[in-house]
């Protein structure tokens, strides 16, 4: 299994500088290798007899010309602007295949990366060797043992990392889950999460909490002039601040999602359509807030690394209006009823609760069915692999380090 740690680095100011340089190298070499295979491939298509534009032939042809047109770059280590055009080469791969939109241009202060092959760096508990900048500090050693196949340097606001991906060969890193059972969890935007057992994850709301402060900087930011000093400082704050809130929001569903890895073998959640939802522009903000795709995207790569099940179940299925108790549906129940009484039976019903009892049930029943997808449920972990990779090829599986065993989340009981 192929899994990425991504460690903060402590450069000095040379370190720092270096960094910016290799990024900023990186960024051209792949901004005039996506110009020129536009260019390339529309003159292929006017004639035919021309070669197709690939990125082996890119990086050939900035080879031949960098130390004349681009000398600057010979100052930084060749695999920055080499591991762009490949990055570029397979961001075209994608687009052809469907899995991604055209390849765009990168841009600085947001697209400040580059990567190195296993052969240009070593590490050595906390510290990396870098090409030309000798040993850089690490927040942390390197967690996973196996063979390291690269790293990608990378700046977010005014912090470095280094995320280096290791071939662990197997899952074997992590225990098994507790198996307590099978759980169906509700999301939703009050409580970022309700568990049938009754449990509620209420979550951070980092953008809530911090919009005043967020609200300020951007003023600060408008009103200063472009290009002056006090502008790249406004924008340095504000872009921390948004660095905050991000931390903050991936670390409370880090510890969720580790949490009920740990718990539980089985775990039904719904398939919400969160681009549908996001055109609510009342919630849109709320709903950003919690992130349920990238919930669903932990939820399922960590119950992997444990051997656990995802069950997901169709995104039109009734979960909240219909009664775990008698199983009748409701006709129509707005977003505002939190609490409701069914007219049948008479059960009182907390609504995210019931809607996580109806998942776990019905979870449970597509799991007993021979074909789970027919039932209109995905189930996803090494109990369905057969069923999942019917046809796919052999490639390696990849995956991004787990929480700390320190992360614990707190329920607030129901």
């Amino acid at each position: 299994m192929i899994l990425a740690h991504k460690i903060a680095l402590d450069p000095n100011n040379t370190q720092a500088t270096y960094f910016a340089r290799a990024a900023g190298t990186a960024r051209f070499a792949y901004n005039w290798a996506r110009d020129e295979w536009q260019r390339q491939y529309d003159a292929w298509k006017q004639d035919n007899s021309l070669p197709k534009p690939s990125q082996a032939a890119l990086r050939r042809q900035l080879n031949a010309l960098k130390r004349e047109r681009f000398p600057w770059m010979l100052e930084v280590t060749k695999n920055a602007p080499q591991m762009a055009i490949i990055q570029l080469g397979e961001a075209f791969k994608n687009f052809w295949a469907g899995r991604a939109k055209f390849p765009k241009f990168r841009k600085k202060g947001v697209d400040d990366r580059f990567t190195l092959t296993n052969d240009q760096f070593r590490v050595e508990g906390p510290r990396i060797r870098i090409p030309n900048l000798d040993w850089v500090r690490m927040r942390e050693s390197l967690r996973f043992t196996g063979k390291i196949l690269s790293a990608t340097i990378s700046r977010v606001a005014d912090r470095w990392f280094v995320s280096i991906t290791v071939d662990t060969h197997d899952g074997s890193h992590l225990p098994k889950a507790e198996n307590q059972g099978a759980v169906g969890v509700d999301l939703g935007v009050s409580v970022l999460a309700t568990l049938s057992t009754g449990e509620k994850a209420v979550g951070p709301k980092a953008h809530k909490a911090l919009l005043k402060r967020l609200k300020r900087l951007s003023r600060s930011l408008s009103r200063k002039q472009k290009g002056s000093r006090n502008r790249a400082k406004a924008k340095m704050r504000l872009a921390t601040l948004h660095a905050r809130i991000a931390n903050i929001r991936n670390d409370a569903l880090h510890k969720l999602t580790s949490d009920l890895t740990r718990r539980f073998h089985t775990v039904a959640i719904e398939d919400l359509r969160v681009r549908g939802m996001m055109k609510n522009h009342r919630l849109a903000r709320s709903i950003a807030d919690m992130s349920f795709f990238e919930f669903r995207r932990q939820r399922e790569y960590k119950a992997e690394q444990r051997g656990g099940v995802v069950v997901v179940a169709d995104r039109w299925f009734p979960s909240s209006k219909t009664c775990s108790a008698c199983g009748s549906v409701q006709e129509k129940m707005s977003l505002s009823v939190r609490h409701w009484i069914c007219l049948d039976c008479g059960a009182s019903h907390d609504r995210d609760v019931n809607a996580a009892r109806n998942l776990l049930a019905h979870g449970l029943a597509a799991l007993s069915r021979p074909t789970a997808s027919s039932a209109g449920c995905e189930a996803c972990g090494p109990a369905m692999r057969p069923a999942m990779e019917e046809g796919a090829g052999s490639g390696r599986k990849t995956g991004v380090k787990p929480a700390s065993a320190k992360q614990e989340v707190s329920f607030v009981p129901a």
